[in-house]
């Protein structure tokens, strides 16, 4: 695809935002904004006005402008860009309103609920000339830089795994357990985002089994074998059980990356990957740049919104820009589709939006 071009914002001021979402991650955007030295919260908007004033009180922000119109707040703060942290089904709607006021989008994953409101929305910010991006918080993480730096050692890439079990009960979003496909559709963005984040792959084709095992309590499939025919001649394999008790991995799954002069495994959050020469070769692993756990930052946002932040004042392509992520979206609708026919399907269809209303 053509790189995206945005109009970008000059000036010593620190940039205005507003949030949308006091939700579970709405409050951690909300305590970025304030954190970043570029950036103000100039307001919040949620659907529960009572939800948000307690959100507020608890950050020590209670004289903050906020309410439930959004529209009245971006008429009258006239932020510079806007955070969508509302629910998916709620992406497409704040997202074109903000992009059509000249607004530029940070936004949560997944770009949109469809990939028919996905093009829509990519569409809209070329024609608002606004920069438009998705945070992909795990491609900030320390351990998955890290991996990607060794498996970027191991020469051509003839494969890559990624084994993701996970007993999802306890502290899943209830909207989970009645969706049609938890799985795909929610939380194997992170996955497939990150195999191509990993490796610089592009998805071409995917056949995918996706099914219900008797045990599970989601009403959807919870579990998938999903095997990528990716760029390069690469394949990558996803097995996903989001209703696995015991030997859970990590929420970054655990992965094993096979090329040319060796093997690479990462065993995801916390773990340093560890490599494997063939004869005659010598590799070493990265060693990934530890932060600091802090209880009250969100993994990777930081991160995430000081790169949005700098491609809206010097114009870089950022990491999640919506051009390059709606192709990690094709990927878990592709791979739906796949399921459903029960045959290979192209990705790339999904991507450019000419399947996006299949």
């Amino acid at each position: 695809m053509t790189p995206a071009r945005w109009q970008t914002i000059t000036g010593p001021e620190p940039l205005r935002g507003v949030v949308v979402g006091a939700g579970k991650l709405g409050p951690f955007w909300a305590l970025e904004l304030l954190e970043q030295p570029d950036t103000e919260l100039a307001g919040w908007v949620d659907v529960d006005a009572a939800r948000l004033r307690a959100k507020a009180a608890e950050l020590g922000v209670p004289d903050i402008p906020m309410g439930t119109d959004l529209d009245a707040m971006l008429d009258a703060q006239r932020p510079d860009f806007v955070v969508n942290v509302a629910p998916p089904t709620a992406h497409h709607a704040i997202t074109l309103n903000a992009l059509g006021r000249g607004i530029a989008v940070l936004s949560e994953k997944p770009l949109a609920a469809t990939l028919a409101e996905a093009v829509e929305m990519v569409e809209a910010a070329d024609a608002a000339d606004r920069l438009f991006m998705v945070s992909q918080n795990r491609r900030y993480m320390p351990e998955l830089i890290a991996f990607r730096d060794t498996v970027a050692r191991l020469g051509r890439l003839s494969e890559l795994t990624c084994d993701f079990f996970i007993a999802h009960r306890e502290r899943a979003a209830e909207f989970l357990f009645a969706f049609p496909q938890p799985l795909l559709l929610d939380m194997a963005i992170h996955l497939f985002d990150g195999a191509r984040a990993i490796t610089g792959a592009d998805p071409l084709s995917v056949y995918c089994d996706a099914y219900n095992p008797p045990y599970s309590w989601y009403d959807g499939p919870a579990s998938a074998h999903a095997i990528f025919r990716m760029s390069g001649g690469l394949r990558f394999a996803f097995t996903g059980n989001w209703a696995a008790d015991g030997f859970q991995t990590s929420w970054t799954g655990t992965w094993r990356a096979v090329g040319e002069h060796g093997s690479a495994i990462w065993e995801g959050d916390h773990e340093i990957p560890h490599v494997e020469p063939g004869p005659g070769k010598t590799i070493t692993a990265a060693v990934p740049i530890l932060i600091p756990p802090n209880e009250l930052r969100f993994k990777g946002l930081q991160a995430s919104l000081a790169e949005f932040v700098s491609a809206l004042r010097i114009g870089t392509t950022p990491q999640g820009e919506a051009h390059d992520n709606i192709q990690s979206l094709a990927m878990c609708h592709a791979a739906v589709a796949s399921a459903e026919l029960g045959a290979p399907v192209p990705v790339t269809a999904f991507s450019t939006g000419l399947g996006a209303a299949a």
